[in-house]
């Protein structure tokens, strides 16, 4: 029997969230955030890196979002679509769930050379990033410029917490929970 903290609390109808996964083992933990925004009423489109892709399947994402699930920005739509502009024109928010060290540095830096950063490059939305990495990754002085840098540009952050990582360390950089991350978009978009 599901409990009060089981339930969904928001209502994230008429909301259209963009979630940008980039390959990092904490993707695991988005499968979970896109379901819960799913059933809160969002839209939810799903971007995949290449790397992503390696950790979760991309139909693991279209039967959580009920949508197709971009992975490049050369698959051929039937209507013509240019679809790194019209799906950031429709998004509520966009989050990048795992946000590893490297997407957070192409961000930084203006590389848009797939499909996850040209849309993020192309944003007119808020834009939230759940980092998740090593912890010594995470306390590299190049990644927090980076984020610095995000920051300034007016990028929101949720996370990392610390505990056990899959490198079989414990530290900081361990992605956000599910449950904060759709906190947080809530606390952003309704």
């Amino acid at each position: 029997m599901p409990t009060k903290t089981d339930r969904q609390t928001h209502d994230f109808s008429d909301r259209e969230v963009l979630v940008c996964v980039s390959g990092g083992i904490a993707a695991y933990k988005t499968c979970e955030v896109v379901s819960r925004l799913v059933q809160g009423g969002a839209g939810v489109t799903v971007a995949m890196t290449a790397s992503a892709q390696r950790f979760v399947g991309e139909v693991t994402f279209e039967a959580l979002s009920g949508r197709r699930v971009l992975t490049d920005l050369w698959t051929p739509r039937d209507d013509g679509d240019v679809q790194h502009i019209s799906m950031t024109e429709r998004a509520s928010l966009i989050l990048i769930a795992p946000a590893t060290a490297n997407i957070i540095g192409k961000i930084a830096c203006g590389i848009a050379d797939d499909v996850v950063t040209t849309l993020v490059i192309s944003a007119a939305s808020p834009v939230l990033i759940a980092p998740a990495m090593n912890p010594r990754m995470w306390e590299n002085s190049a990644v927090q410029t980076n984020l610095a840098t995000l920051k300034t540009r007016g990028f929101e952050s949720v996370g990392p917490g610390e505990g056990w990582l899959a490198c079989r360390s414990v530290g900081a950089g361990r992605m956000a929970e599910p449950t904060e991350i759709v906190e947080t978009v809530a606390s952003l978009i309704c």
